[in-house]
């Protein structure tokens, strides 16, 4: 990283909350939340969390060199200060001015929603780099810079984690970044000072109310992303509700997109047409052109009409749309497809939410000749409101519900899992089994399947690990389901 030598008080000049800054010279080249990673050339900010308070630790940063500290208090350490009233929010804007600017200098497209934002980066990834265009994205599968792939400890990473990134990308001649945005990084002012290009939007639906506490709450955090100081232009699915009532209160120009039948077509700007959607593949059609997208489910119409909404607000032909969706391949933990064994298919997703269990799961019996099989869990320690209508919603689609362990953290597991199983007990339709073991459940499941059965192996998609009592235990579900088809197909049980 470079080193520049500036004045405190310019890079602080248009800190929010500022309260005062020492007239002092610095030369710098990162900024920090952690102590530990101080050094003679990184300003440190002093953030007050849950549980630490990154204030008791500017002695240490003192002694290891730090060339001056932001903090909402001033203190007696012998360091240059700025002084915020709310450094959580105004560290994101420092950071940005340490690294230059990085977003700037390229094109900068957020995509926000309770699911589809991992799927959407991915379709304009694909298409982003068919035409040519040197492309990087940042989301839940981690971030990748023109193809290399980085991992990620967040969604969306921390405001000078963020920065950082942003500028090796800029370094790394990327011209359009494409990244996820979640509540939580709205809320906790993780893309302070970013200027996005287009906003996307996707879906809204019930997650994360153990720390939004409300819909409306977790509604108001994501629509601060179309906040004209936050993007210049959106895109937004009206075919749900929350996005049909976003729309009105936008003050920044907006595309919006539906499919065919889930709004009204007169107040629609894009109009995506279900073609055809199958074991493998999903066929739309907008503004008159064919696109195959090589991903199952009708919800994925909604995802790759998003996607072409922002495509086209960044100079993209439908035609060449067409072309880079069909290179995208699979995404990881994504309705992906990860064995087929004696004719049935069995996929792995995400879903860890009520609507996400719905929509994956109708989706399956749309294109299924056989059962739907449906290995379901919770998580613990999070928006417990949710466990009994993902059982029930697992239920409502599938003809077998086995209920198991996601990641019950320091719950007891089989408590989450009864919540679930009674959710799903609660449905006529389907046969409820409860194995709790993972690893055994996505067994039984295969072992049980029939041709033209559809598996669904849902909560944990990409992870690779089972979050227990503190501890990440190692477990992939895809692998889990490579190892159970390879068994099944050796005859054993």
């Amino acid at each position: 990283m470079e080193t520049i030598q500036t004045s405190l008080s310019t890079l602080a000049s248009n800190l929010p909350g500022i309260i005062d800054v020492d007239d002092a010279l610095v030369e710098v080249s990162d900024v920090t939340h952690d102590s530990r990673a101080v050094n003679e050339s990184t300003i440190f900010v002093a953030v007050r969390g849950s549980r630490v308070d990154g204030h008791d630790f500017l002695a240490e940063v003192a002694t290891r060199g730090a060339p001056a500290v932001m903090v909402d208090v001033r203190s007696d350490v012998d360091v240059p200060q700025i002084v915020v009233s709310d450094t959580r929010a105004a560290m994101g804007h420092l950071a940005r001015a340490v690294h230059g600017f990085p977003d700037t200098t390229m094109s900068m497209i957020g995509v926000t929603g309770t699911n589809g934002k991992t799927t959407v980066c991915s379709m304009l990834e694909a298409v982003f780099r068919e035409v040519g265009i040197s492309v990087a994205v940042i989301g839940t599968l981690g971030a990748r810079i023109r193809g290399t792939s980085i991992p990620l400890a967040r969604t969306t990473p921390e405001s000078t984690d963020l920065q950082r990134l942003l500028a090796r990308m800029r370094d790394e001649g990327v011209t359009v970044v494409v990244m996820e945005v979640s509540s939580h990084a709205l809320a906790l002012h993780r893309v302070a000072g970013v200027g996005f290009d287009i906003a996307a939007y996707t879906n809204l639906s019930q997650d994360h109310l153990d720390f939004h506490g409300s819909m409306d709450e977790y509604f108001a955090e994501k629509s601060k992303l179309f906040s004209p100081s936050m993007a210049a232009s959106a895109v937004i699915n009206v075919g749900d509700p929350y996005g049909a009532t976003l729309v009105p209160a936008l003050d920044i120009p907006v595309t919006t997109i539906a499919i065919d039948g889930t709004a009204n077509a007169d107040h629609v700007d894009l109009v995506c047409r279900l073609v055809e959607h199958a074991a493998s593949f999903t066929e739309i059609e907008i503004e008159g052109v064919s696109m195959r997208v090589p991903l199952p489910g009708d919800f994925n119409a909604v995802n790759a009409a998003v996607a072409y909404g922002v495509a086209k607000r960044s100079g993209i032909s439908p035609q060449q749309f067409a072309t880079g969706i069909a290179t995208l391949g699979t995404v990881r933990g994504r309705m992906e497809l990860v064995a087929t064994v004696d004719g049935a298919s069995i996929y792995v997703d995400y879903a860890h939410t009520p609507d996400a269990v719905a929509t994956v799961t109708a989706a399956a019996r749309g294109m299924t000749e056989g059962r739907v099989i449906a290995v379901v869990g919770a998580g613990g320690d999070r928006d417990r409101d949710k466990r009994r209508t993902m059982g029930a919603e697992a239920a409502n689609n599938s003809d077998v519900v086995i209920v198991t362990t996601d990641n019950p953290r320091s719950e007891d597991p089989r408590s989450i899992a009864d919540e679930v199983a009674a959710g799903a007990s609660e449905s006529d339709r389907s046969v409820v089994e409860l194995v709790l073991d993972r690893r055994t459940a996505i067994r039984r499941a295969i072992q049980i399947a029939e041709p033209g059965d559809a598996v669904l192996i849902l909560g944990k998609g990409h992870e690779q690990g089972q979050e227990v009592n503190g501890e990440i235990v190692p477990f992939d579900d895809a692998t889990e389901v490579r190892v159970a088809a390879d068994r099944r197909s050796a005859g054993e049980r």
